[in-house]
């Protein structure tokens, strides 16, 4: 199918995927771990870089919506699936499928605890399980910041929220480096080592 193409044929795979997805709860993630559908494929459905959902090339503006095909979203392997009982379809995630766009603290058991709200408003409390990620980007120093939301998929942090993180941050000793990072439900995670901090800001 071509890209913006929708067919009655496309239109009716969406329907019936979005009846799927609602008899299989609709209301937060599904269990999904519990099926062993057939694989149908891929369909040409996308997730943008800025969390922007398309369907054959064109928005998908509806929240509710977009709520519920993330409630049967998850990875295998390098590959970003929706699953339901009847049927696996593949779609395209150009980056991460969530962005991390508000920032909290809480205190824990353990120490502070870094909350994060996803543009799907899932609310994601970092810790075990829960981890930050900082990949390296293509520009010289850049770092990329992710938190792993479920089922291996991660929310890229805005900017404005690692500007947040960043001001919370701070220098600790990981087997005799000096590592600049941030600490979170009893864990501490390494942005980069200290040195390099001090001369990006020189």
């Amino acid at each position: 199918m071509a890209e913006g193409e929708n067919t009655p044929a496309a239109s009716g795979r969406l329907d019936s995927l979005m009846a799927a997805a609602a008899a299989a709860g609709g209301r937060g993630p599904a269990p999904l771990e519990r099926w062993n559908p057939p694989d149908c494929g891929d369909m040409d459905m996308r997730i943008a870089a800025d969390g922007t959902w398309f369907y054959a090339g064109t928005p998908i503006g509806r929240l509710p919506l977009v709520k519920l095909f993330a409630s049967v979203l998850t990875r295998e392997g390098e590959r970003f699936v929706l699953k339901t009982p009847a049927e696996k379809i593949g779609i395209r995630v150009d980056d991460a499928p969530f962005l991390a766009v508000d920032m909290a603290q809480e205190d824990g058991a353990a120490g502070p605890v870094l909350v994060f709200r996803t543009n799907l408003d899932d609310l994601v409390r970092c810790g075990e399980g829960h981890d930050l990620r900082f990949a390296s980007g293509g520009d010289e120093g850049e770092v990329i910041p992710y938190i792993h939301v479920r089922r291996g998929l991660e929310a890229r942090l805005t900017r404005a929220v690692f500007m947040e993180l960043v001001e919370v941050a701070q220098v600790r000793e990981i087997s005799g480096v000096p590592m600049f990072g941030v600490a979170s439900g009893g864990r501490f995670y390494p942005m980069m080592p200290a040195a390099d901090l001090e001369r990006a800001s020189q």
